[in-house]
């Protein structure tokens, strides 16, 4: 008899997911524990195997096609000839299309269904991209012209004055280039602008890329976390000339540990001192969230989105136990192996950009977490040492913090701690 086969639930936070690839095809036979399909979950990509044996008889949802948790995927029957015609697939029907496009009205007008009957009111704003300008003419010529048309006096101009005729559009009869055309030619010097291509697509156009599931998850959890959380900012700079050497003299006993594990280090010393920084804040009813156990979230980027390992218990291990553990971790997350015990939770956030070398940024809290450490990356500069300026580096660091739960006050006493422990690296290799 046919049985349906539904699309399963392969997270603790999935609602949807997008088929990637389907191992089977239309008529296989399917054995129990057969990889049938991979699946993009709101944190990987994951392949599922068949729980029953049987045929497939008919994909419904194809390789790029999203659903819902328990909505219908595929039909599979017990023989290979069973028929299927007039079989209804069980589980969550997909809704219309009519339904589907009402909702999308009410996603952009109203609120989340959890922020409702709250103090006042918000709709979120409709932002859409305007249409390619129809009626554009480019100011260029392109870089296979084979003939120019100009003037005899345009040309006679140009050889005078060193001016590329094929580097200015004319504007006389049949675009005829006129001496008064000149004045936007370029020169025929060594050193002069290369010519153009001519473009072929309308300014303004654009083609529009479709949510995966991490993606919709991290930008609805952001845009919540942005707009409903009051963020206060503190900012440091950190003098990181000894714990660039220190750094150094490790690697020269074949000791490595990057300048994000001291990091994350000094971060789990500050909070055993700021404990009131190790909280959250639960919106459901509105309570603040003491974290008993410092348990730190590191930010990666994995292909798709973002995800948060934590290091549990970080203020309990030395520098080399938390550089190895966040190595390990950050290899599973971007192979999409992380069980959901190893990036559920956390009770504070260290987002380090360093490695790209930007100077400074703002990072939005991961709720229900009240505060993110960002870090940005290590700069030569002069410095004033005794009166002297001499070569240094520096290190800025920027807490945002929910302002809820952590005043002013506290968030800089934390910020200053942590700097206390990166300008003074020798008491976290302990």
């Amino acid at each position: 008899m046919p049985f349906t086969l539904t699309m399963p639930k392969l997270s603790p936070t999935m609602e949807e997911g997008m088929i990637v690839k389907w191992h089977k095809k239309e008529g296989d036979r399917v054995n129990a524990n057969d990889v049938l399909l991979e699946v993009a979950t709101d944190k990987a990509t994951v392949e599922h195997g068949a729980l029953d044996e049987g045929w497939l008889r008919k994909i419904i949802v194809k390789e790029g096609g999203e659903a819902k948790v328990n909505q219908p995927i595929a039909i599979f029957t017990a023989e290979q000839n069973e028929s299927i015609e007039g079989y209804k697939p069980e589980g969550l029907q997909p809704e219309t299309k009519a339904v589907q496009e009402e909702s999308k009205v009410e996603e952009k007008t109203d609120v989340p269904a959890e922020t409702k009957g709250g103090v006042g009111s918000i709709r979120q704003p409709s932002f859409v991209p305007e249409p390619p300008l129809e009626h554009y003419e480019f100011e260029g010529v392109t870089e296979n012209s084979k003939r120019v048309l100009s003037s005899p006096l345009a040309r006679k101009l140009a050889k005078e004055r060193g001016l590329d005729l094929t580097t200015v559009k004319g504007t006389g009869p049949n675009q005829r280039i006129m001496s008064r055309d000149l004045e936007r030619a370029q020169s025929t010097g060594v050193v002069a602008f290369g010519r153009r291509v001519q473009p072929t697509k309308k300014p303004g156009s654009y083609h529009e890329e479709s949510l995966t599931p991490m993606r919709k998850v991290i930008a609805q959890r952001l845009q919540d976390a942005k707009t409903f959380i009051p963020h206060i900012y503190v900012e440091q700079t950190v003098n990181a000339m000894l714990l660039d050497q220190t750094r150094d003299q490790l690697r020269n006993v074949d000791v490595k540990v990057s300048f994000n594990d001291f990091v994350v280090k000094a971060c789990a010393l500050a909070l055993v001192e700021h404990p009131n920084v190790n909280s959250g804040f639960n919106s459901a009813n509105q309570t603040i969230i003491r974290f008993d156990t410092i348990d730190i979230s590191i930010a990666v980027s994995v292909s798709g989105g973002l995800i948060t390992p934590i290091v549990r218990h970080a203020n309990y291990k030395n520098l080399g136990e938390i550089s190895l553990e966040i190595r390990q971790l950050a290899r599973r997350a971007k192979d999409g192996k992380l069980d959901a015990s190893e990036y559920k939770g956390g009770s504070f956030t260290v987002s380090n950009l360093g490695m790209y070398g930007v100077t400074a940024f703002k990072a939005i809290i991961n709720p229900p977490q009240a505060a993110i450490l960002a870090v940005s990356g290590i700069q030569n500069v002069p410095v004033v040492q005794n009166g002297v300026v001499v070569p240094g580096k520096i290190m800025n660091i920027c807490l945002s913090a929910d302002h809820r739960v952590v005043d002013g006050v506290a968030a800089a006493e934390f910020v200053k701690t942590v700097q206390k422990y990166l300008e003074n690296p020798a008491s976290l290799l302990f």
